[in-house]
């Protein structure tokens, strides 16, 4: 019989690591472009909508029906880097960034915009009062005041005032996207962005349970970058009760150390989700201790094998099961079980017993398989 030094050599087995395909990089949500100092210059540059996914930026035409006014502030500057002047800037128009979506040629709605975001980095974005109030259920943190009645007669000569926003333009380019029922897949935004838009979601009335679902664009975006960090995804899937989109991404946490959660994280997290990581951890463990446990099915004795020989089979499972329930990960992969219980065969001469033990370990592959892998 071997000893168990032999047997430690043959039970090894390495849990292969899962490498990710790296994101894609953000993809600009804004360009510079020219506007004159004198609302009723005629403007010779404006902004058009990206015309498709490969291209993130807007081409500059002359031909919008509605010029770009600049906003009567402050904000506006001009920059000191040569390098951010559009090629066909007019000397004397003022450099600014708009967003390559929501600018005033943009056409996302039949009226006009009449409102105008400023980004904490210095990005314009042109919305319609009347799309942010119906979406928003508190006036998008009661930033947008309600659209006041036009006096008969008069027209508005004006876009609308500017509205600081505390938020980066690519968080708040995610968050006006929804907003406008728009998906932003062709920006590429990062995981941390739309985290961030998550949260500001939240701040602004806009419901993450109500929007992020199923078949929206933005589950399927933060669905697909979850493999990068998910933990931070799931916490924030927990953190505003998104138990649809909880459960796909628990499927990635079988590899995380529970004793590393920070403090934060735990918080954000809170007890009901915490509970089920937990139990989905501490689940697959037991599970996989109780289907190591019955060893191999013995067979009649024949001249070759008695019941005597049957027994070395049977603490040889033993002694094997027990390395894999005592290194037990919940991600414990069916190449590491086949890796470490396989090789038993190299000890047995009994040909029944062979096949009785990789017919055991082909069950426990397909039960352990079986197991929930997910909250």
């Amino acid at each position: 019989m071997a000893t168990p030094e032999q047997w430690e050599s043959v039970l090894q087995y390495i849990s292969d690591s899962i490498d990710f395909a790296s994101p894609q990089p953000e993809h600009s949500v804004a360009e510079t472009t020219g506007v004159s100092l004198h609302p009723h210059q005629p403007q010779s540059q404006v902004l058009t909508p990206p015309v498709c996914s490969t291209t993130p930026t807007s081409a500059l035409s002359p031909c919008s029906p509605y010029p770009l006014s600049p906003p009567q502030s402050s904000h506006s500057s001009t920059p000191s880097d040569t390098q951010d002047v559009p090629d066909d800037h007019v000397a004397g128009n003022t450099i600014v960034s708009v967003s390559t979506t929501f600018h005033p040629g943009a056409n996302l709605l039949p009226i006009p915009p009449d409102l105008i975001f400023l980004s904490s980095d210095g990005v314009f974005f042109y919305a319609h009062t009347t799309q942010v109030l119906a979406a928003s259920s508190n006036q998008f943190n009661s930033l947008v005041p309600p659209k006041p009645h036009a006096t008969k007669g008069k027209v508005r000569d004006e876009l609308g005032p500017v509205i600081p926003i505390p938020d980066t333009a690519n968080v708040l380019n995610v968050v006006l996207h929804v907003v406008y029922d728009l998906s932003c897949a062709h920006y590429h935004p990062g995981i941390d962005t739309l985290i961030a838009a998550v949260d500001a979601m939240a701040t602004y009335g806009l419901p993450p349970k109500q929007h992020i679902v199923p078949s929206s664009s933005l589950f399927s975006l933060i669905l697909n970058q979850a493999p990068v960090q998910p933990i931070l995804v799931y916490s924030l899937a927990a953190a505003h009760d998104l138990y649809d989109l909880a459960v796909p991404v628990s499927s990635h946490l079988l590899s995380f150390a529970l004793y590393s959660l920070t403090d934060d994280l735990a918080t954000r997290i809170g007890p009901v989700y915490m509970k089920r990581l937990f139990f989905l951890h501490l689940g697959r463990l037991d599970a996989l201790k109780r289907l190591l446990l019955p060893p191999p099915h013995p067979h009649p004795p024949t001249a070759m094998c008695d019941f005597t020989e049957q027994k070395k089979l049977t603490r040889a499972w033993a002694l094997a099961s027990a390395y894999l329930a005592w290194d037990a990960r919940p991600d414990l992969s069916t190449s590491a079980m086949e890796s470490a219980l396989c090789p038993l065969a190299d000890h047995l001469s009994c040909d029944i017993c062979k096949r009785s033990l990789a017919d055991r370990v082909k069950q426990l592959i397909v039960q352990w398989s079986v197991v929930k892998r997910s909250i």
